[in-house]
C-alpha cells in the first residue's frame, strides 16, 4: 500500500471515528433532555390531575380524566388486584401498555418494538370507593421519534458533508508531504543510473522537516561527490606514485637482458637500482595501508604522552645524529589513544623536520584547558602560506624535487591528520618563509599528575 493510500486512509477514517463518536453522543443526549423534558411535563400534567380529582370528587372521574386526556396517550386506574377501574384513550394501541398496580410514584419511558417509546408516570390516587388506587398516564412519544429520524438523517448527512472535505485534506496534506519525498525517489534514481550529482530544489519558505530533508540531501550529495573526486584523485595519484618506480625497475631490467652480462658495472647499478625503488614501492605500500587503517583500528589505552615523545626523541638522536632539543611542562601527561597510531604522528612530524632542515629541532609538551599540546619546531625554510592549507593532502609536496630525493611519499602528513582526527584531536601548522615552520598536535586529556 501506498504512503499516499495509508495517509488518505488512515485521515479518513480517523475523522469518520471521530465524527461518529461526536454525533451519536449529541444524538444521545439530545434524546435523553427530550424524554427528561416529556416526563416532566407529563408530571406536570398527573400532578394537575391529582389535585383536580381531590378538589372535585363528585364528578364523574371518566369525564374529569376524559379532559386531561394527553395527545397520543392514555389514563387508566389500576385497583390492587390490578384489574382496570378506568380507562380513557382516543387510540386502542395506547392500551397496550403493561397493567401494574404500584403504592409508589413511578416515572418511566417504555421502550417498544415497531412502535414509538412512552413516557409513563404512575401516581397512587384515592379512588370514589376510598381505595387507593394506581392512576396511570402515559404518552407515546411519536413527535419525539419523528423528530429523532430526522436527526438522524441531520446526523447522518452532517457525517457525510463533513467527511468529504476530509478525503480532500487528506489527499492535500499527502501531496504536499509525498512531493519533496517523491522528487527525492527520482532524484536518487537518477543519480544512480546516470551516475550524476543532481540535488532537489529546497524549499527555503518553510523550515519544516522536509525542508531539513531537503537540505540534508543536498549536503549528502556534496559529501558524496567530495568524497568520490578525493578517491578518484587518490587512485590516480596512488597509481601515478607506484607507475614511476615501476617504470624504472622495467627499465633496468631491460638494460641488465642486454648488458648485464657483459658489463659488471651495468649490472652492479640496475640492481641497486631496481632495490631502490623496490624499498620505494614497498615504503608507499605500507603507508596506503596505514592510511586505511588509522579510521578502522580503535584499540585505545590510557598512553603517557610524555613518554612516547620521549621514546621517538631518542630513536631520531640515536640513529641520525640530529640535536633535538625537549621543552616539557610536567612528566606524565595522560591520554586515551593507540600508542602505535600516536608514534607514527611524532615519527613523521620529526622526520620532516630533520629532512627540513639542518638546525636544531625543538619539541614542546604543555597543557592547556583540558588539552595537550605537542609543538615539533624546525628551522628549515618554510612553507608558503598559499600552501599550507594543502600540505596535509594525500601525495602532495611543496618541493617535489626534494621529496623525489629524500624519498618522499607525500603520505606522511595525511596520515599524521587522519590518525590525530581519529583521536579527536588536531593537527595544524603555523610556517613562515625562511624562518621555520611548527607542527602543533592538540589531543585531549584523560588525567593530569
Amino acid at each position: 500500500m501506498k504512503l499516499r493510500t495509508k495517509i488518505q486512509l488512515f485521515s479518513s477514517v480517523f475523522m469518520l471515528v471521530l465524527i461518529l463518536l461526536v454525533n451519536t453522543s449529541i444524538y444521545y443526549f439530545f434524546y435523553k433532555l427530550s424524554v427528561e423534558n416529556e416526563l416532566e411535563q407529563l408530571n406536570a400534567q398527573t400532578e394537575t390531575i391529582t389535585s383536580t380529582l381531590n378538589e372535585n370528587p363528585g364528578i364523574a372521574k371518566s369525564k374529569l380524566l376524559r379532559a386531561y386526556l394527553p395527545t397520543n396517550g392514555m389514563i387508566r386506574a389500576i385497583d390492587e388486584q390490578g384489574n382496570l377501574l378506568s380507562t380513557v384513550t382516543k387510540h386502542s394501541a395506547y392500551t397496550s401498555l403493561p397493567i401494574q398496580f404500584s403504592n409508589s410514584e413511578i416515572h418511566e419511558v417504555i421502550r417498544r418494538d415497531n412502535h414509538a417509546d412512552a413516557a409513563v408516570i404512575a401516581k397512587p390516587v384515592i379512588w370514589n370507593n376510598g381505595n387507593v388506587v394506581t392512576l396511570q398516564i402515559s404518552k407515546h412519544l411519536t413527535g419525539l421519534e419523528h423528530t429523532m429520524q430526522t436527526l438522524l438523517y441531520v446526523v447522518i448527512g452532517a457525517s457525510i458533508i463533513m467527511l468529504i472535505p476530509t478525503i480532500i485534506a487528506g489527499r492535500i496534506v499527502s501531496g504536499f508531504i509525498l512531493k519533496p519525498i517523491q522528487a527525492l525517489i527520482h532524484t536518487m534514481n537518477a543519480n544512480k543510473k546516470k551516475d550524476e550529482w543532481r540535488k532537489i530544489p529546497v524549499r527555503h519558505h518553510s523550515k519544516d522537516e522536509l525542508y531539513q530533508m531537503e537540505k540534508t540531501f543536498n549536503e549528502m550529495i556534496d559529501h558524496l561527490r567530495t568524497n568520490f573526486d578525493k578517491q578518484e584523485q587518490f587512485v590516480s595519484d596512488a597509481s601515478h606514485e607506484l607507475k614511476t618506480p615501476i617504470a624504472i625497475v622495467k627499465s633496468y631490467a631491460q638494460l641488465l637482458e642486454r648488458r648485464g652480462l657483459e658489463r659488471p658495472e651495468v649490472f652492479h647499478e640496475s640492481v641497486g637500482a631496481i632495490e631502490s625503488e623496490a624499498d620505494r614501492m614497498q615504503k608507499l605500500v605500507e603507508q596506503l595501508l596505514l592510511l586505511a587503517k588509522s579510521k578502522s583500528d580503535s584499540t585505545l589505552t590510557d598512553v603517557n604522552l610524555v613518554d612516547l615523545c620521549l621514546d621517538v626523541v631518542a630513536v631520531f638522536n640515536g640513529a641520525y645524529d640530529r640535536s633535538i632539543k625537549t621543552n616539557i611542562e610536567r612528566d606524565t601527561i595522560v591520554v586515551r589513544a593507540n600508542a602505535e597510531q600516536l608514534k607514527q604522528v611524532f615519527y613523521s612530524l620529526i622526520d620532516n623536520a630533520c629532512k627540513y632542515s639542518d638546525d636544531e629541532v625543538t619539541v614542546t609538551i604543555s597543557t592547556d584547558n583540558g588539552n595537550v599540546i605537542v609543538g615539533v619546531q624546525d628551522c628549515g625554510q618554510g612553507i608558503p602560506e598559499a600552501e599550507q592549507a594543502a600540505i596535509f593532502d594525500r601525495f602532495y609536496r611543496v618541493d617535489k624535487a626534494r621529496n623525489r630525493e629524500n624519498g618522499g611519499t607525500g603520505l606522511g602528513l595525511a596520515i599524521a591528520k587522519a590518525i590525530v582526527e581519529v583521536h579527536q584531536g588536531k593537527l595544524t601548522v603555523s610556517s613562515q618563509l625562511n624562518k621555520g615552520s611548527t607542527f602543533i598536535v592538540v589531543l585531549p586529556v584523560v588525567r593530569r599528575n
